[in-house]
């Protein structure tokens, strides 16, 4: 398997309008949706709020962290840090059975509970899927533990080996952010002049890139 270890982290939280607002404002087109793009990167300087960054396939960047861009530590965490009731994303490939078998799986704090909610086809390796979920239960053995996770319109029987990423978030600040660090931003908008956009980033060395 791959040394490389994903997971959806961070999506901003979307503003609510009113229905005034919506009846009043012409709602844009699909084409004029700005393009967002996934960014696995390292960080080669900072300033300010703008980074430069190497993607793992060489491509230079120049990204800009939106004002008050929520920024968050990826940090190892254990599969007894995950109880019932808690909102977590799983990157996981499936198996024959319909179970997914977990790769990782991002402890959510409760203000993200909600984002990204679902199960999706995900890019860790062909086939990868993420399912942003709660825990309904969780059944523990000798080779790991069992999850059934609940979200809207669906459920999923995840089991956890071993040897899966289990990580939380640690809040954190764009002062925290250095040169050589690993960063994961899950839709960063891509702006006219081709630089990108951050509405969140998460760093650290555990969980974010492996």
């Amino acid at each position: 398997m791959r040394k490389i270890t994903r997971r959806t982290l961070g999506a901003g939280a979307l503003a609510l309008l009113g229905a005034a607002a919506r009846v009043a404002a012409p709602q844009p087109s699909q084409a004029q949706q700005p393009q967002t793009v996934r960014v696995r990167a390292t960080i080669d300087s900072v300033n300010g709020q703008t980074l430069a960054a190497t993607a793992r396939d060489g491509a230079m960047m120049k990204i800009q962290l939106a004002a008050n861009a929520p920024v968050n530590q990826v940090v190892k965490a254990s599969l007894s840090d995950i109880k019932q009731g808690d909102y977590i994303a799983i990157t996981a490939m499936p198996q024959p059975d319909g179970s997914q078998k977990a790769v990782a799986i991002l402890i959510f704090p409760e203000a993200l509970r909600g984002v990204g909610e679902g199960h999706r086809p995900w890019d860790l390796q062909p086939n990868s899927t993420m399912t942003n979920a709660t825990v309904a239960s969780q059944v523990k053995s000798v080779d790991g533990a069992t999850l059934n996770v609940t979200y809207k319109g669906g459920q999923q029987k995840v089991v956890v080996p071993p040897g899966a990423a289990i990580v939380a978030y640690k809040k954190a600040s764009a002062a925290d952010l250095k040169p050589g660090q690993k960063i994961f931003i899950p839709a960063a908008k891509k702006r006219p002049d081709g630089n990108l956009e951050a509405p969140n980033v998460a760093f650290g060395d555990y969980g974010v890139w492996r």
